[in-house]
């Protein structure tokens, strides 16, 4: 029987995964998105005989590893979904199973909401915006990022590239969160300062901006209580490297037109950037731990070695 969540399943199946019946897929979930999971698992299943369900409690933190079963079925099967309410993106099991060949999608935090939201758009069409934002900085020597409340920074990608998440997982090893749409770059360093007034967890939507300094690719000062305590938490088992400023990205999906509270969906907002703390070894950088926080700007202006970056916006949607 048809639904929102079963049509936006069918999307992500059928358009951004491209699965096919000589394919494997393995869908991993949790006790608290066993719905999502069940969703996906109904679509895959009507594609291939080879579809497995795996659910398994919650971790205790976004980057947590999964079980070890669960881990050795990602880097078995064909094609990948996570819906879990603690990212798997930033593991070194969803490394590992795209570095096997594995196509992965994950939906960290997905609530059915988002998932509906998310996935009732033209992918097509986002990758197109991913590859416009990209062209405009993935030469570029260093990106500035500033806001009139208060965002300075300035991040210097050197090596590293920029990687666009389309939702397009078609090729061998391609990774794509869903909801999708941005282009982001684990920066070598960066300095200055950045204010986070949209989404963040553990709060959602932010009722107060939530400073934080950044010095030589550490960020050195939160002004959040909570914020701080997870990064303080992560300091004790891996030092420093819990303070790595590890992504700045830019998001592309025109389709999500307002900020709703989840980091999942609000990061792909079209005109807004986010920065993250922590966790950069699973999208080009070299720092492994155990948290991954992203904090959404709104109404950033964006300079690529001086020139604006032309960002897309929700007034240019065709979906």
């Amino acid at each position: 029987m048809s639904s929102p969540l079963f049509e936006a399943a069918e999307t992500a199946i059928h358009q951004c995964m491209a699965l096919e019946a000589d394919e494997s897929c393995a869908v991993v979930t949790d006790d608290e998105r066993l719905p999502i999971g069940e969703a996906l698992y109904d679509v895959a299943s009507d594609v291939t005989d080879d579809a497995v369900l795996l659910r398994y409690p919650p971790g205790a933190q976004h980057g947590t590893e999964p079980p070890a079963p669960v881990a050795a079925a990602m880097a078995d099967a064909d094609v990948v979904l996570a819906p879990t309410t603690k990212s798997l993106s930033h593991t070194r099991a969803r490394k590992h199973a795209t570095d096997a060949g594995a196509r992965a999608a994950t939906l960290p935090g997905v609530t059915e909401d988002v998932m509906i939201a998310g996935l009732d758009a033209d992918y097509e069409t986002i990758a197109r915006h991913c590859s416009e934002v990209l062209a405009q900085v993935a030469d570029a020597d260093e990106v500035r990022i500033t806001t009139d409340a208060g965002t300075d920074l300035t991040v210097v990608p050197g090596d590293r590239e920029w990687i666009p998440d389309t939702g397009i997982v078609h090729e061998l090893g391609d990774f794509s969160n869903l909801p999708a749409g941005e282009v982001f770059v684990s920066p070598e360093t960066a300095d200055g300062t950045y204010v986070v007034d949209g989404t963040m967890m553990p709060h959602g939507l932010v009722d107060e901006s939530l400073r934080f300094e950044v010095e030589d690719g550490f960020v050195t000062h939160i002004s959040d209580d909570a914020v701080r305590e997870q990064v303080e938490t992560a300091r004790e088992a891996v030092g420093e490297d819990a303070a790595n400023l590890a992504e700045l990205g830019i998001g592309t999906n025109v389709g999500v037109t307002e900020l709703v509270g989840s980091v999942l969906l609000d990061e792909k907002a079209a005109g807004t950037v986010h920065v993250a703390i922590g966790d950069d070894a699973s999208i080009g950088g070299d720092v492994e731990a155990p948290l991954h926080l992203d904090g959404i700007i709104r109404e950033p202006t964006v300079y690529a070695d001086g020139e604006v970056v032309t960002l897309p916006t929700t007034d240019r949607r065709e979906e």
